[in-house]
């Protein structure tokens, strides 16, 4: 292993424009991936989650850092050096370590421990001072570079005049959540990013505006920011609408569905919990009020075990209403109550009113009503205090007169409000994620999603948020304030409730009790501490298509739409319907809709037409010697093989590929989830290089292997030296196999004298994959085939048949948790299994499994396949010992099954010992069979 901390040697002279970019020859994968997911583990530490945690998306900072320095950086005949530098600028190397160290008694050993323990102990770069952490580097660095930089900005200024000219630009045509232009400004680089999404624009300014900005504007933000508490508290306040007769005002308001048993004829109100706080033991409890054939609800604290688990239960249980009533259970089905059906032709529907455009709460007959049922208030004496005092109190006469003023407001003031831009007035479209809205709900317009009271609440914010800074700091109220706003009962939240935020995972889920901040909640969640990390760079930030490019850049890094994406186009609908009427400058040329028509979506053409599109144009829009790194995830074949056909048809060819795991590993291993990310290097394709498939095949076939082999070998090395721990999955290998054979592929201009540019932009029949998806599929097999399962020899899985190693490889995943039918799915594809259903126990989408020994029996034996194979034996064989057959009638068998048994006798004994430890802890009467044969087998073979 080369040793990073090694005084570099100064590069030779060279012409900066022609040399290779240290990512196309090295890079620090394991560590970057190692630091990538403390970074993700920090939540809310992250630098950029401050400004919008609802955009899930982000890739990591430390992530886009090493991006652009492997870019920007030349490869030079001393590979070592090079990477010693790499990890000195990261400050992943040994001595930065030293100084990254919380506690200085740890500064000493740190070095000697695990990378993830190292971790544990130490800051993220970005949170240590940059003079502290960087200054020691820059005799070596220049010394290796010839550049005479003492800071970042320096650097990149040297670097970039002397590859490019001048200082480089960097370009993010799909910017997202903002993190490639925001770090590539912290490094020092001019900036240009864009986006089809106003919202994601509008993240990627606040990180180049607000997190980047520098004292003077901070100061300017914060007095705006308070400037807006103050003034909407003031008119809140003076409405009348919060506080009670003795002077306690709203923290919350739990709000419920309620509708009519269609069996009683009884409101019923509606929630999968009537409990409010584990820690307070504080529920709702339905009382029933035979006069009105309705239920009062009264508001308990302190009460016992057994009535908490009563309330747990809820009045909605598997879709169903359920209640007592006078000692008899009722059930009804939800959608039989909402009416839904589905015609002969698929239309789906059902009796839901749809909302009008001035509805705002619903009408008398509709089938679900909304109900207040609870109120959380803060006491008079601990109000403005940093340490409040509340508690959960009953509806009260009072509190429903103060309802319904709430609701004689919003009646009044709506359809001005809607005018002037304070209230959303834009209809809901139908789409993957935003019909369920009116399906679920009859919801046609996107006010409707919020309560009357956050109507009245967020107009007057609205209305003050004209300065741009602050826009952000409204898109955080929305988040907190809409009916999808979860209540969080749950314990160890010393006595407090949470009111979770719509955008807890990446849907609009419909909610049938929710959480209802009141105004001092939501202003506060708005008087946000913003990070701060000033720069000084030009950017350039644009609502726009992705092959609508208006500035050139040296360096193009994307984390581009994928084939099944995130629905940002639908769900950032939310915020946009309230922004886009009289925004501020700079945002006010913007085009504030989510074009919906025009996103990069869904696969096959479309999915490859727009990004050919788009990264043609970044090609064209960069010079010979530029660079592209496209961030990509996908574990499906079919959507490389679009990428081969993407990179051909946008003139690119692929130099290099890298793989990051990104994702925290703690509960995505258990489903053998694809950890990180691939980086794509590319390049123009300058030349038109020929192969024929044949010899193509071959150079695949190599270049696969060694993608996984140089990850695994590279794996047992750093675990051998205890510096660093195995991050990858067999999903993640396999997708890293994926990227080895786009290397491949991209290099050639024509195959079987076929043009590839033109192939790929050549429309598809329905179910043709052409040449190639084709050799994207012979990737696949070839990557599978190098995932030996731990426990089985190379030599021992060479001699195995496809049927063997799908049940082996399948029988090895199991172990970590996985349970996902797709899994199954691909691996069987991989391994040529055509009928892999008859070696499944069961097939559920997240509960599959394989058989045991025990559920064979005596079934799938036949002449070929699985059945005649070595494995299949060995399993009947550890059927007949657990139904207590004699160990040597059982061995007898065995000898009879497998052909040629006492030359194969070595891998029976390897099968035999795989399947016992595999089985050990789900199926442990099938491991002791497999441990008494083993035992028997080895006796015979010494005998």
């Amino acid at each position: 292993m080369p040793d990073t901390n090694a005084t570099p040697k100064a590069i030779t002279p060279l012409a900066w424009k022609d040399r290779p970019a240290l990512i196309e020859h090295t890079f620090a994968p394991q560590k970057i991936s190692a630091e990538a997911q403390k970074e993700r583990k920090a939540n809310v530490g992250q630098t950029l989650t401050a400004l919008g945690s609802y955009w899930k998306g982000r890739k990591p900072l430390i992530l886009a850092k090493a991006c652009i320095l492997g870019a920007l950086l030349p490869a030079t005949d001393d590979t070592e050096a090079d990477l010693a530098v790499f990890e000195k600028l990261m400050a992943i190397d040994d001595d930065a370590f030293r100084r990254r160290v919380k506690s200085r008694k740890d500064a000493e050993r740190i070095t000697t421990l695990p990378y993830a323990e190292r971790l544990a102990l130490c800051y993220r770069p970005e949170e240590v001072d940059d003079q502290a952490l960087y200054g020691p580097v820059w005799d070596e660095v220049n010394a290796h570079l010839g550049t005479d930089a003492h800071g970042f900005p320096e650097l990149m200024e040297q670097i970039g005049t002397l590859r490019f000219g001048h200082r480089p630009k960097v370009g993010d045509t799909f910017c997202g959540g903002g993190s490639i232009p925001f770090e590539a400004a912290r490094l020092g680089c001019d900036v240009y990013a864009s986006d089809l999404n106003p919202i994601a624009c509008m993240l990627t300014w606040g990180a180049l505006n607000i997190i980047g900005a520098d004292a003077k504007a901070r100061a300017e933000i914060a007095r705006a920011q308070r400037q807006v508490a103050e003034a909407v508290d003031r008119e809140i306040t003076a409405l009348g609408i919060e506080h009670d007769a003795h002077g306690n005002r709203a923290k919350a308001y739990l709000y419920c569905l309620e509708t009519r048993c269609p069996q009683t004829g009884w409101m019923v109100p509606l929630a999968p919990s009537w409990v409010i706080s584990s820690d307070r033991r504080a529920i709702a409890r339905l009382v029933p009020d035979p006069a009105n054939k309705r239920f009062a609800i009264d508001i308990l604290t302190g009460v016992s075990e057994a009535e908490m688990a009563e309330a747990a239960k809820g009045t909605v249980r598997d879709g169903d209403l359920v209640y007592t009533l006078d000692e008899e259970e009722y059930r009804t089905p939800i959608k039989t109550i909402r009416g839904d059906y589905r015609l002969p032709d698929g239309t789906t529907g059902n009796r839901l009113r749809r909302w009008e455009l001035h509805d705002f709460k619903p009408r008398p007959d509709d089938i679900f009503q909304e109900r207040l049922y609870c109120i959380q208030w803060i006491t008079k004496e601990s109000l403005g205090k940093g340490r409040q005092q509340t508690f959960f109190a009953a509806v009260t006469g009072e509190d429903q007169e103060r309802e319904a003023n709430v609701e004689a407001i919003v009646a009044e003031n709506l359809v001005r409000w809607q005018a002037e831009g304070l209230v959303p007035d834009m209809p809901i479209e139908p789409g993957d994620e935003t019909t369920r809205l009116g399906r679920e709900r009859g919801w046609t317009y996107w006010h409707h999603l919020f309560s009357p009271r956050h109507l009245v609440i967020m107009s007057p914010i609205k209305r003050h948020s004209n300065y741009p800074g602050l826009f952000l700091d409204f898109c955080q109220r929305l988040n907190i304030t809409s009916k999808l706003c979860m209540i969080n009962s749950s314990k160890g939240q010393g006595g407090a409730v949470k009111y979770d935020h719509v955008f807890h995972n990446q849907a609009l889920n419909t909610l049938l009790n929710y959480g209802q901040r009141g105004c001092t909640s939501v202003l506060a969640n708005g008087e946000i501490n913003y990070p701060h990390s000033p720069l000084r760079v030009s950017a350039d930030v644009k609502t726009a298509l992705a092959d609508s490019i208006e500035k050139s850049a040296e360096l193009w890094i994307t984390d581009p739409p994928y084939a099944d994406a995130i629905n940002y186009h639908e769900i950032t609908e939310f915020f946009i319907a309230w922004l886009r009427k009289n925004p501020p400058e700079p945002f006010r040329d913007w085009i504030w809709d989510s074009r919906r028509a025009l996103a990069i979506k869904g696969r096959d053409a479309g999915f490859r037409k727009g990004m050919v599109e788009a990264y043609r144009a970044m090609a064209a829009h960069m010079p010979d010697n530029g660079l592209q790194i496209v961030m990509f995830t996908h574990q499906d074949a079919g959507v490389w093989a679009d990428m081969a056909e993407i990179m051909w048809g946008a003139g690119l060819r692929v130099t290099a590929a890298w793989y990051v795991a990104t994702e925290t590993t703690s509960e995505l291993k258990k489903g053998g989830y694809v950890q990180g990310t691939v980086l794509l290097v590319l390049r123009k394709r300058l030349g038109c290089d020929s192969a024929y498939k044949d010899e193509l095949m071959q150079e695949l076939k190599a270049e696969v292997a060694r993608q996984i082999d140089t990850m695994t070998g590279l794996n047992q090395r750093l675990k051998g030296l205890g510096r660093i721990e195995n991050l990858f999955e067999d999903a993640d290998l396999q997708m890293a196999g994926y990227a080895a054979a786009l290397r491949v592929l991209t290099g050639y201009a024509r195959i079987d004298g076929i043009d590839m540019t033109a192939e790929a932009l050549r429309p598809r029949k329905r179910g043709e994959k052409g040449v190639v998806g084709e050799i994207i599929d012979f990737a696949v097999q070839v990557a599978n085939e190098h995932l030996v399962p731990e426990g089985l020899t190379a030599a021992v899985w060479e001699r195995l048949s496809g049927p063997e190693r799908f049940y082996l490889k399948m029988l090895d995943i199991e172990t970590t948790g996985a349970k996902k039918l797709d899994s199954y799915q691909n691996f069987a594809k991989a391994f040529r299994v055509a009928d892999y259903g008859a070696l499944m126990g069961a097939m559920k989408p997240n509960a599959a499994r394989l058989k045991t020994a025990y559920e064979f029996k005596r079934s799938e034996f036949g002449d070929t396949g699985f059945g005649a194979s070595l494995t299949r034996a060995v399993l009947y064989a550890l059927y007949e010992l657990q139904r207590e057959t004699d160990v040597d009638e059982v061995l007898g068998q065995l000898r009879d099954l497998i052909k040629g048994y006492y030359a194969r006798r070595d891998d029976v004994i390897a099968i035999v010992r795989y399947l016992g430890q595999k089985r050990e802890k789900a199926v442990p009467a099938e491991a002791e069979a497999a441990r008494i044969l083993a035992a028997r087998i080895q006796s015979e073979r010494l005998g």
